[in-house]
């Protein structure tokens, strides 16, 4: 006969189930299958909840918190306390031009100019550099540094050994404590290096820059040499396949006869060297062109001089015997026209002068058809000559022609050898600058500010390792207290309940302290205790659309959780509300209903599903009014056979005829049959947990028997809830279900 608590959904009673509403009414479905928590309310980010389980766990997390602060602090005081050196460099990507030419080091884009910053970072981060500062400041024979640095000396099976492991360990030493940081949006770039002494640190600090430049001077001058020798290699091949290149051009040249003759330099600079047999066709072919326009000429004035008179040729008319003769017979024509008024044509004179005029035309007739002649005969000759030159013309045609075939060999020897030259006084050229340039140092890096001892340690830092740690606690605790809310099986508050059950809580019940008993909280109807059963049954009133079921089993997964307490506080709470309740104590194997209402257990349930009584031989009345009672009665030997049977619905169908509501004090789930087979003929099933008493796997299992039974499962009621020490939401239920049970003396009654 334990006692619970409630916590009445009275209060936000919208959040109850949709429970069925009797076993002879059309079932509507479980509470617990159509409630389920809000979709919102599971994605939503609840603080209060968050903050309820730090203050559950707030002794795991504050001890988590503690212990990482003491570990903190105790590291910060422990460790030894480094000193840093820095020392500034300035990284150009490209030196100071000395020559203008280019040296034998590839030269960065800008585009390339990331790439070779981090380069260069990496260089300074590299097993060299940092082999090379070890051997340039002698610190793996330094013993002063192997003290400060706290390294010990290695032991091998020989010298040699144990000297490279000592080198390994500094330099693992070395690497550990470098560092190389990038100023942001510059070219410079701080190398820093931690040790426990101030100017073993701006020793070591200074040490890497300064043979970080000269590591980059060495590589300038290692690839000079190394451009310089592979040039002097590949000169010497190529002089060598240049001298085979002639030979083999001037042997094939003898063999074939091939004459050429260097002709200058052509438009584009380049050598032109052309055979004898072609420098002859060019010749001949322009002879043959000015013989073909001499004739072409001859050949025009000769047509003239064949089909016009003599009068009209050109040649006749500029000739200066021609103009004399007709001067001369002009002026006997006159003398002729002149005295032939005077005298008879036969007149001596006049026959005279008729004879000189016919002499004149006779010569001038003849020389006319001398010019004539004489062009007739430069027609032939310049004929004659072209047909000479194009006779020979063919010739050597068919000559370079030949000399073309037999060329085609001796062109591509050609080629090798010009070939082979430009490439040797290319290689010769290249080698001389990089000749020139090679002896030129040139440095792209330089020391900004150099590395001093250091007034005060950079580490620990016990601030910022303190906040670290607080931190690391913090996250830590809490992380803790996750792996235990998790872990915890218990269920404490009805969001519990809720979260891992899945189930609506209809009520909570507080936990009465050693002085108060149930009968007596019950029966002060202004308690804490009294209000939450009252909270109950308004929530049960809102469980379906019907109101409260009309038989409803109160049931637990174990014994003395508050079941008994809860059913008589329930048909109480329906009695007082005017409603006929029955109450039956269904715990057919450890009966305790009969003690709290005082009444006898003589006859009960048990005689009325056996057949031995009826229903109103085993109704007794009690001092609450509307309130029935109908115990167990004598223990039957098989309590589950009983409950199987029809008379329990014969009973109920009676029941309901009498009565509005029959509540039925049920006994545990687990390792019994009875309530499984009650809850599939009651019109809904109550659940009982206690708080902090019943586990999760409990509560599951007496959960999964009930719904493998067919149960309409109304909700659950958490009983012994501690209201005081227990925030669910941000809600104080102890100032809820208090509020008004107790007047102060000296109060004004004035609310707030």
């Amino acid at each position: 006969m334990m006692l619970g608590d409630s916590r009445g959904y009275g209060d936000n009673g919208g959040r109850a189930a949709n429970p069925s509403q009797d076993h002879n009414t059309a079932p509507l479905g479980s509470a617990a299958d159509s409630w389920r928590p809000g979709a919102e309310e599971a994605a939503r980010f609840d603080v209060a909840e968050y903050w309820r389980l730090v203050l559950k766990h707030r002794l795991v997390i504050l001890g988590v918190f503690l212990a990482a602060m003491v570990i903190g602090t105790a590291a910060t005081l422990l460790t030894t306390p480094l000193y840093t050196a820095s020392t500034t460099l300035q990284i150009d990507r490209e030196a100071a031009r000395v020559l203008a030419v280019d040296d034998a080091a590839p030269r960065e884009s800008m585009i390339q100019g990331e790439e070779f910053f981090q380069t260069q970072y990496g260089l300074l981060r590299s097993r060299s550099l940092s082999e090379r500062v070890i051997q340039s400041e002698g610190l793996a024979n330094s013993d002063a540094f192997l003290k400060i640095m706290g390294i010990k000396a290695p032991v091998g099976d020989t010298r040699a050994e144990t000297t490279l492991k000592l080198r390994e360990s500094v330099l693992e030493a070395i690497q550990d404590h470098l560092s190389v940081s990038p100023v942001r949006g510059s070219r410079l770039v701080t190398v820093s290096f931690s040790s426990p002494d101030p100017a073993l640190s701006a020793r070591i600090a200074n040490a890497f820059a300064e043979n970080f430049i000269q590591a980059n001077l060495d590589r300038k001058f290692q690839s000079s040499a190394y451009a310089r020798q592979f040039l002097e290699d590949l000169i010497a091949q190529t002089k060598v396949k240049l001298e085979d290149s002639e030979r083999q051009l001037v042997a094939y040249a003898g063999q074939q006869q091939i004459i050429n003759i260097n002709d200058g330099d052509s438009e584009d600079g380049a050598n032109r060297n052309q055979s004898l047999t072609a420098n002859n066709l060019v010749s001949l072919n322009g002879a043959l062109a000015e013989a073909k326009a001499e004739r072409v000429a001859a050949e025009s004035k000769w047509r003239q001089a064949s089909t016009a008179s003599l009068a009209s040729v050109p040649e006749v008319l500029n000739n200066p015997t021609y103009q004399r003769l007709t001067e001369e017979r002009a002026k006997l024509d006159a003398q002729y026209q002149q005295k032939s008024s005077v005298y008879q044509p036969d007149f001596p004179e006049m026959v005279q002068l008729k004879d000189q005029i016919d002499e004149l035309d006779r010569q001038i007739a003849s020389v006319a058809g001398g010019i004539r002649s004489s062009i007739r005969g430069q027609y032939l000759v310049a004929a004659n000559e072209e047909r000479s030159l194009q006779g020979q013309v063919d010739v050597l045609k068919n000559q370079v022609l030949d000399l073309r075939s037999r060329s085609i060999q001796y062109n591509i020897l050609q080629r090798e050898l010009d070939t082979s030259r430009t490439l040797y006084d290319g290689l010769l050229q290249r080698y001389k600058e990089v000749g020139v340039t090679g002896g030129v140092t040139t440095n792209n890096i330089s020391i900004v500010d150099r590395g001093t001892p250091p007034q005060k340690p950079s580490s620990p830092k016990l601030f910022m390792n303190l906040l670290i740690a607080m931190l690391i606690g913090l996250a830590f605790g809490v992380l803790v207290a996750l792996v235990l809310e998790a872990l915890d099986e218990s269920l404490a508050t009805p969001e519990d309940v809720e979260s891992k059950l899945g189930l609506p809580v209809l009520g909570a019940i507080p936990l009465l302290t050693t002085e108060e008993s149930p009968m007596s909280s019950l029966a002060n109807v202004r308690s804490a205790f009294s209000e939450a059963y009252y909270s109950l049954l308004t929530a049960l009133q809102f469980s379906t659309p019907d109101g409260a079921p009309r038989s409803i089993l109160v049931t637990s997964a174990r014994p003395s959780e508050g079941k008994s307490t809860t059913s008589f506080a329930l048909a109480q709470n329906f009695a007082r509300t005017g409603k006929r309740v029955l109450l039956v104590d269904g715990d057919l194997r450890n009966p305790s209903m009969h003690r709290l209402v005082g009444v006898d257990n003589e006859r009960g349930m048990s005689n009325l599903l056996s057949g031995a009584a009826d229903l109103d031989s085993v109704v007794y009345k009690t001092a609450i009014e509307n309130l029935s009672f109908v115990a167990c009665g004598p223990l039957p030997p098989n309590p589950a056979e009983l409950w199987g049977g029809d008379r329990i619905r014969r009973f109920l169908k009676d029941a309901q005829e009498q009565f509005d509501h029959i509540i039925v004090d049920g006994p545990p789930v687990l390792g019994f049959a009875d309530s499984p087979i009650l809850a599939a003929t009651l019109g809904g099933t109550l659940f009982v947990l206690e708080s902090r008493g019943t586990r999760r796997g409990q509560a599951r299992g007496a959960l999964r028997r009930l719904k493998m039974g067919s149960a309409r499962l109304l909700g659950v009621v958490l009983t012994k809830f501690n209201a005081r020490a227990t925030s669910y939401g941000g809600y104080d239920y102890s100032y809820d279900y208090h509020y008004g049970a107790e007047d102060k003396p000296g109060a004004k009654g004035r609310k707030r």
